[in-house]
């Protein structure tokens, strides 16, 4: 089989991958409607929990961050040894994983399965670093559990997550002087998603500056009155 078409086989079972709409799935077969119809009109694990409860919740996100890391793997199967036009400096390895990640999130966020409405993308994102970047992702997962227990929002947290990530990859390596393989594609690559992660919180970065984003009140474990929503 041809580079091409080994490089088509990945991009396209990436994307079918994380197009995979396990919120809608879990809520059409367990609870008779579509969880896109409720909360924020979003079928990830967030309005999961917040519409369905914890168990629905956590089956979802483990779920979706499942997508992430198969869409590596399998990309790193199919590619194993395939040498394609490089001339960057970065392992062809890296950016063929990485580039899987990237489909598979943009997969779930306009999902074939569900009319191109898909989720946010957090947690396949999560699945994708968790194969490639685990250091550097439990960074960023401790920037949103501070961020989220000091207000109470899972959407500012992620953003600020996706901050954390090529901050991380950046700190780690320039000032620490530790190793990370692939790293000047990681950066670059680390500054998209970010990018990417912000642009698909656009709509909650609206409600949040109006005051009226989703909050999960029993998460903020520091109440700081600025970032209460102006609603209660």
């Amino acid at each position: 089989m041809t580079t091409f078409l080994l490089l088509a086989l990945i991009a396209i079972s990436s994307y079918f991958i994380g197009s995979i709409p396990f919120g809608v799935i879990i809520s059409k077969l367990f609870f008779g409607f579509d969880i896109r119809e409720k909360g924020s009109k979003n079928m990830g694990s967030t309005n999961t929990f917040r519409i369905l409860g914890w168990k629905a919740g956590v089956a979802v996100q483990v779920l979706d961050i499942l997508k992430g890391v198969s869409a590596v793997l399998l990309a790193g199967f199919i590619g194993s040894g395939l040498n394609i036009p490089n001339h960057s400096p970065f392992s062809n390895s890296t950016i063929i994983a990485f580039s899987a990640g990237i489909i598979a999130i943009l997969g779930h966020m306009f999902t074939i399965f569900a009319g191109f409405r898909g989720g946010k993308g957090i947690n396949t994102a999560i699945g994708m670093l968790l194969a490639i970047a685990p250091v550097d992702l439990l960074v960023a997962i401790g920037v949103f559990l501070i961020i989220v227990s000091l207000s109470g929002y899972v959407s500012l947290g992620s953003m600020f997550a996706s901050l954390a990530l090529p901050s991380s990859l950046f700190v780690r390596y320039n000032f620490f002087g530790i190793h990370i393989s692939g790293y000047l594609f990681l950066i670059w690559a680390s500054i998209i998603l970010s990018v990417l992660v912000i642009y698909a919180h656009r709509s909650n970065i609206k409600r949040l500056l109006k005051g009226k984003e989703n909050q999960f009140s029993k998460l903020q474990l520091i109440k700081i009155k600025f970032l209460q929503p102006k609603n209660k």
